[in-house]
């Protein structure tokens, strides 16, 4: 990786652990793909945080959605369930397509998310569940990959933003019941 970037990739995950306990880390960023990974310490059960992921319109931010409202979004968790968005006269977005569920543990989609969306690429987004010495652990991973001209390492950087942003607000929704 290039020194600058590796600087300026380290001074934002120093940002970042001063904002927060989320662990964050973008990997193997390429131009044909990129991995981001959220970690952190939920103080809540883990049937608390899976309700919490599955309420996704009560902490999904509104700005992060075609209508301007989270409200408008559904999650069907079973395998085949839509992550969709509707509004106005019969608009409509599937943010994503839910591929596997095990409740209290994860919950995996197929999610072409914002701009990746109109790119010829796919899209994984997996949250896990899991104890570790008595703390309620949530994992959020986020595997894009598509050829190399969709030129997703320029794209890496402001997804995992979004991405971290909506994993700040699941967290503060699981323990407070307010993503704000």
């Amino acid at each position: 990786m290039n020194p600058v970037l590796r600087l300026l990739r380290g001074g934002m995950l120093a940002l970042a652990a001063l904002a927060g306990c989320v662990w964050a880390d973008t990997g193997n960023v390429s131009p044909s793909g990129f991995v981001s990974i959220l970690r952190e310490e939920v103080k809540a059960s883990p049937a608390q945080l899976w309700q919490a992921i599955i309420d996704l319109p009560r902490w999904w931010s509104n700005e992060h959605t075609y209508s301007g409202q989270a409200s408008r979004m559904t999650l069907d968790p079973q395998a085949g369930g839509c992550w969709c968005e509707r509004w106005g006269d019969n608009n409509s977005v599937e943010h994503g397509r839910v591929v596997q569920v095990v409740p209290g543990r994860s919950l995996r989609l197929y999610a072409n998310l914002g701009p990746l969306q109109e790119l010829p690429v796919s899209a994984v987004l997996t949250f896990t569940i899991a104890m570790q010495e008595q703390k309620t652990i949530l994992r959020w991973t986020y595997r894009v990959s598509g050829a190399a001209d969709a030129d997703l390492d320029q794209l890496a950087q402001g997804v995992d933003q979004v991405l971290a942003q909506q994993f700040r607000r699941l967290v503060k929704f699981a323990e407070t019941g307010r993503a704000e």
